[in-house]
């Protein structure tokens, strides 16, 4: 029988001395406003010729995102102001845009991160046929991107289970799934910019996707579609799409792995 240990019914506690016991006082400051002047280069193909430059004063907070600055202006200041957005949180990429002269997602680019005593610049990304203000047309970005396959292409019959993968043969392309089609990695690309034939770096991220995926049968018609003037071989290595990816995922790594496979063969 386990032995329990009883308080003598005479035993009180002792009294609580306050003044040994240090209260740490957990009150934090409130989070201090300040004005920050955004600078939108705008442009209405109804209204203007070309595009121009125009400042907004807006009140906003450490922690605001660029695309808090945005709806601020759209909401309180000016409606006609047009831009992307939809899920605000990094997943969805509608919202790439060039602020201070990289591209960057305005739903991840926060005010502490920048500058925020001199103008915050907002553009279009460059390369892709600018609609209005901070919308561009992104058909000639997906129009690439299909013709690389970017779908699995599996032989034989339907299998009446899934397709079994080692987690090795997982890993060997687990990057490239990051992708969120933003198109910051294609547009922040001079060669693009300058050849609007070529691939661009989301298109072939997306094939090096499924090229190395043990399950696919379809890795050398995309190594086919990529050997071409207009494919992996334009690359010039700049590595200013991997410094523009807000997924951090390798892209020049990921075009070069292409080069080896169209010299050596599918690795």
């Amino acid at each position: 029988m386990t032995d329990v240990m009883n308080t003598p019914s005479d035993a009180m506690p002792e009294p609580f001395d306050a003044s040994i016991v240090a209260v740490a006082d957990h009150t934090e400051a409130a989070p201090v406003p300040f004005n920050v002047t955004v600078r939108v280069r705008r442009f209405d193909p109804d209204v203007d010729k070309e595009p121009f430059w125009q400042d907004f004063t807006v009140e906003a907070y450490s922690t605001d995102r660029v695309l808090d600055a945005l709806h601020k202006i759209k909401w309180d200041q000016d409606g006609t102001l047009a831009f992307r957005r939809s899920c605000a949180h990094g997943v969805c990429g509608s919202d790439a845009m060039r602020i201070n002269g990289r591209n960057r997602l305005a739903c991840k680019t926060l005010m502490k991160d920048l500058d925020i005593k001199a103008p915050i610049t907002v553009e279009a990304i460059k390369g892709l046929p600018l609609e209005k203000d901070l919308i561009v047309d992104m058909e000639p970005f997906f129009t690439a991107y299909r013709e690389v396959m970017p779908f699995m292409v599996a032989g034989g019959h339907e299998p009446s289970r899934e397709r079994l993968q080692s987690q090795e043969d997982r890993a060997r392309f687990d990057d490239s799934t990051k992708c969120i089609l933003c198109a910051a990695c294609t547009t922040s690309c001079p060669v693009f910019w300058t050849d609007g034939q070529y691939f661009g770096p989301a298109a072939i991220v997306g094939a090096h996707r499924f090229i190395f995926d043990s399950r696919d049968d379809a890795s050398t018609q995309r190594l086919e579609i990529l050997n071409s003037k207009e494919g992996v071989w334009r690359c010039r290595t700049t590595f200013n799409c991997t410094e523009a990816c807000p997924r951090g995922i390798q892209i020049t790594q990921a075009i070069a792995e292409v080069k080896q496979a169209l010299i050596r063969g599918r690795i």
